[in-house]
């Protein structure tokens, strides 16, 4: 295993993306290295799995404290997972002066009025939705998570933890979850042996990221992979199981399998981007729609709903429906601020490109 494979590099000379490649050549005098920190003061890379140091990035690509005109979105500046190019000797003098593209991106709305979007992982192979099975078991969050996953080409894994806990119930939560059409294991996330279910993810050169509510014991299970204790954890409250954010920041980190895992910190909000497909994640349902009377049928009070007929039957989950119904509404409501947002970039370009022809025909071209 070569340095950079060791953190995820997996690419020959032969096998490099075009895009990549014509990077690379443009800036002879850089070399790969992967974001595994990203901080607000900045970011930190890695370019073997045993060395991290800070970096200075691009003017363009620096955290701003407000959305400036003409400043780079979010989404499009490096983030936890990036390969990028760095010059410069470690551990003082390294800068990133570009970002490869992405192969895979996990994203969702960020918080705020605003529309914006937030990487919550770039380059990865699979997502382990990590929910834990006592007090915050909740299989509804678990569906937006995959609702934000699906169309990303990313395989996600829904990772059941605290099997071991008394009054836990794996098997009724494996049947809770039946339709969502994705792999569900129960481990114990303190167990090595229990660990090993997630072994077929976790293959030399495979990225892993791990979301889910604090508490829920994702850190934990990187530590029981890991084989250390690396990253700090915290005991929840009895009232509601939820933890206390001991986890600040998204870090990437190499286990001894030759793969690479990202913990991150619990999220308290999952909006969406608006560029998500509910019909994929609600397959089931959206295949009974097709069987109501009605082609617009809400899944309401219209005669004829095949999908609350299912309900009344026993067939499908009620709760299932409604979840599906409010993040329905949730997209098409992001999609709508995507395509405003999109729409006015295009606007300003169009304005700025006509300003700059009315001053190189009254000035000439400089």
């Amino acid at each position: 295993m070569t340095p950079l494979s060791a953190i995820g590099w997996r690419w020959t000379p032969q096998t490099l993306e075009p895009a990549w490649a014509a990077l690379l050549a443009a800036h002879p005098a850089a070399r790969p290295a992967r974001i595994v920190e990203q901080h607000r003061s900045g970011y930190r890379v890695a370019e073997t799995a045993d060395a991290v140091h800070p970096a200075e990035s691009l003017p363009e690509w620096q955290r701003a404290g407000s959305y400036r005109k003409g400043e780079i979105a979010p989404e499009a500046r490096p983030a936890v997972g990036d390969w990028v190019l760095v010059e410069g000797e470690a551990p003082k003098s390294l800068r990133i002066v570009a970002l490869l593209p992405r192969f895979s991106a996990i994203k969702r709305g960020a918080a705020g009025e605003h529309y914006r979007q937030q990487v919550i992982a770039a380059n990865i192979d699979s997502v382990f939705v990590v929910c834990g099975l006592d007090a915050d078991f909740n299989p509804r969050r678990i569906e937006r998570y995959l609702l934000l996953v699906a169309g990303s080409g990313v395989q996600p894994v829904v990772v059941l933890t605290k099997s071991d806990k008394d009054g836990a119930d794996s098997e009724a939560a494996l049947h809770d979850l039946r339709a969502l059409d994705v792999p569900v294991l129960a481990v114990n996330a303190k167990d090595p042996a229990s660990a090993t279910l997630l072994q077929p993810w976790l293959d030399a050169g495979r990225s892993i990221v791990l979301v889910g509510s604090s508490g829920a014991g994702k850190s934990t299970l990187t530590n029981t992979l890991l084989g250390i204790e690396k990253m700090k954890t915290g005991a929840v409250r009895e009232s509601d199981a939820r933890g206390r954010h001991t986890t600040t920041h998204r870090a990437l980190i190499a286990l001894p399998s030759g793969a690479c895992i990202i913990d991150t910190p619990g999220m308290r909000e999952l909006k969406p981007t608006g560029e998500e497909d509910v019909a994929e994640s609600f397959a089931d349902i959206e295949a009974l729609a097709e069987q109501c009377r009605f082609r617009d049928c809400k899944h309401a009070k219209e005669p004829g709903c095949a999908v609350r007929a299912a309900v009344e039957r026993g067939e499908l989950d009620g709760e299932r429906v409604a979840n599906f119904l409010k993040l329905s509404d949730e997209v098409a409501g992001a999609a709508n601020q995507l395509a405003s947002r999109l729409a006015q970039k295009a606007e300003a370009r169009v304005q700025g490109k006509a300003l700059h022809k009315r001053l190189d025909e009254k000035y000439g071209k400089r």
